[in-house]
């Protein structure tokens, strides 16, 4: 335990949504909550706000876009790293890591800060993706990324890479939550098609990687079979990828399925959507590195079927494994969301693992171990 207060500085893309964001804002009020001083860079986005109640601090800088342009932004991160006297520089998305190492290399060594980086995602292996093992310490968010690390950068020697579990606070997900009366009462307004029915739910953003296709493939089943489902889609739709996101509408059309699925778009209310939910599904084609959306879920009770690989199965095999699925087995898949939809909602038992304040006090212990030993050379 370091005895001093310790600047500490995050960098990400935006603070828009998803699990990188959540759990960066979540170091950044427990540094607060501890004495320390908690200093975000991104371009901004919605989350600013939270940060600020917590008494962190964002600095608006635009390390977000693969462009050659935002190695403009390496003299200006320098120069507030200077400023602050920061102790810890910590990236945790690509681009904001190559920017993020470009100016902490660029400082002298007896005044960087300590660097760390995160492995949140298991991205395609190259030079490009490498950026996110040069940190003095590699923080794998899973066994899964930090099998991917030791399997495709051989180079970075274990002792370096610390696993850290994403976690969810039991306080923020109950289990056994239910949404108020006038939550469910706006929802029946907004989604009238939805009453009366059993729903099984994706959660995440609309890209080709999360497996829609094998969701509205399984909704078609459910339905044929007379099951009375309906599916809910929860998730924006990057602008970036509209082609994809109108290709999963025909889909939807080409089955005739345009009364059995809603998308509900960005939504801030999705832990009431997965506690209403029958079944919470998690069907992306790639392993991911650990699946926020699935813990959330099963942190309430709702019963996840998922494909078992990378972080997702991980997850399901400490928590709820008989949702775990061979990857692509959709017959089995559907076996299976017949068998949960037969009878009425059971929910799955409470479980110890996966805690915020696990996650949180690993990570400070991370800052503080650090902080007290003399930085490592480039």
């Amino acid at each position: 335990m370091i005895g001093r207060r310790l600047t500490v500085v995050q960098t990400l893309p935006a603070l828009e949504a998803g699990g990188v964001e959540r759990g960066t804002v979540e170091v950044a009020g427990a540094l607060v909550e501890r004495g320390h001083r908690a200093v975000v860079v991104s371009a901004g986005g919605r989350m600013t706000a939270e940060l600020d109640a917590l008494g962190a601090e964002h600095v608006t800088l635009p390390v977000h876009a693969k462009s050659p342009m935002t190695l403009r932004a390496v003299r200006p991160l320098r120069t507030l790293l200077r400023d602050l006297d920061a102790d810890i520089l910590h990236a945790r998305s690509r681009v904001p890591a190559w920017v993020s190492y470009l100016a902490w290399r660029g400082m002298p060594r007896g005044a960087r800060p300590h660097f760390v980086t995160s492995v949140h995602g298991l991205y395609s292996v190259n030079r490009w993706s490498a950026i996110m093992t040069r940190g003095e310490v590699v923080e794998a968010v899973s066994c899964a990324a930090r099998d991917y690390i030791l399997a495709n950068y051989p180079r970075v020697p274990e002792s370096r890479i610390r696993v850290i579990h994403r976690g969810v606070d039991p306080a923020d997900f109950p289990h056994g939550f239910t949404p108020s009366g006038e939550w469910l009462e706006r929802w029946r307004r907004e989604f009238p098609a939805i009453e009366g029915r059993r729903l099984i739910t994706m959660i995440g953003r609309i890209t080709r990687l999360k497996g829609h296709a094998e969701f509205v493939g399984l909704v078609a089943r459910l339905r044929d079979a007379g099951t009375p489902i309906h599916g809910v889609i929860v998730g924006g739709e990057d602008p970036r990828r509209a082609g994809y996101a109108r290709e999963l509408r025909e889909l939807i059309r080409s089955k005739q399925l345009e009364h059995h699925i809603t998308f509900t778009g960005h939504r801030d209310d999705a832990r009431e959507i997965a506690a209403i939910s029958d079944v919470v599904l998690s069907l992306s084609t790639t392993p991911e590195s650990f699946g926020r959306s699935v813990l959330e879920a099963l942190r309430l009770g709702t019963p996840v079927l998922g494909w078992d690989h990378g972080g997702v199965g991980e997850v399901l095999a400490a928590v709820h494994p008989d949702g775990a699925i061979l990857p692509g087995d959709t017959a089995e898949l559907a076996r299976r969301a017949v068998d949960l939809l037969a009878q009425p909602k059971t929910l799955v038992p409470p479980t110890a693992h996966f805690t915020k304040r696990e996650m949180l006090d690993r990570t400070i212990a991370l800052y503080e171990e650090l902080a007290a030993e003399v930085p490592a050379p480039t």
